[in-house]
């Protein structure tokens, strides 16, 4: 519980910290409000085609006697809705951090840079990153795509796929939306995708904490657009745990550097002297 409740205080103090930094809020906003074009044309494409869509995938109902062959086929198409939904909220943010690169790393750095201390720098070039960050995202998106289509399929389970199942997509959810978060900073501090996904599963709660209310209000129209400034600057916060940078926090929680029972943060980053606050982003008119 402690976790789980960790996990949220992350997520309500990134929205803090752009709130209080509002030229970094408006900054973080343009990528986005340009994702948020493209899903709205997809989403709205697959809501106007899911009914055509249930009628081809089922040519064997198309004989069945009223009121089962509505009941039937409607079951589907709320599924087909429902994975959507589902595949839009965990590939919203890889393809907003994707756009965003540049415009979520300089957030990210600003955060380290106000939290004291040094400013991990990965020493890489921008494509170099933009690669990784594009494989890495597809990496994610197959396991997620395998993991929705598990959860398709368990959702024809008569009670248990209408209560159970949604509650395990909205925790896989939420898992996955952390880590794509996260992986902002930990990318700057040379973390590859199997050691960041290692860190979150030795803390899961404290993932789950963070990344399933994020879903939840992502499922919002246009909420995620002004939460992604405050989700990375949160997820940044939460990596200096992650990583062992932020020994105040762990002696709060109890979790010393030397713990035993704490997974092994990273052993070396690349780092560069933080030099006060840095240059403010772009203004705007």
């Amino acid at each position: 519980m402690r976790d789980l409740a960790g996990g949220f205080r992350y997520l309500l103090a990134g929205q803090r910290w752009v709130l209080g930094n509002g030229r970094w809020l408006g900054f973080g906003l343009l990528p986005g409000l340009v994702s948020l074009v493209l899903y709205a044309a997809a989403l709205f494409g697959l809501f106007q085609g899911a009914d055509d869509f249930t009628r081809w995938a089922t040519p064997f109902a198309s004989d069945w006697s009223s009121p089962w062959l509505g009941l039937f086929r409607g079951f589907l198409t709320a599924l087909v809705y429902a994975l959507g939904l589902f595949l839009a909220v965990i590939t919203f943010t890889a393809v907003t951090l994707l756009v965003g690169q540049p415009f979520y790393e300089s957030l990210s750095e600003q955060v380290d840079r106000t939290e004291g201390g040094e400013v991990p720098d990965s020493g890489r070039s921008f494509w170099e990153d933009l690669w990784i960050s594009a494989r890495d995202s597809l990496r994610l998106l197959v396991r997620v795509a395998l993991v929705g289509i598990l959860l398709f399929a368990l959702g024809f389970i008569p009670v248990i796929g209408q209560t159970v199942v949604p509650v395990i997509g909205f925790c896989v959810s939420g898992f996955f939306l952390t880590q794509e978060l996260t992986s902002v900073a930990l990318q700057r501090r040379r973390v590859d995708l199997d050691e960041q996904l290692r860190l979150l599963r030795g803390r899961r709660a404290l993932a789950l904490g963070f990344g399933v209310p994020l879903v939840l209000v992502f499922l919002v129209p246009l909420v995620a657009v002004f939460l992604m400034p405050g989700a990375v600057a949160g997820a940044t916060l939460m990596v200096r745990e992650l990583t062992g940078e932020d020994p105040a926090e762990e002696a709060r929680e109890g979790r010393a550097g030397d713990d035993p029972k704490r997974p092994d943060a990273p052993a070396a980053f690349v780092r560069q002297p933080a030099a006060g606050f840095g240059p403010p982003p772009p203004s705007f008119p």
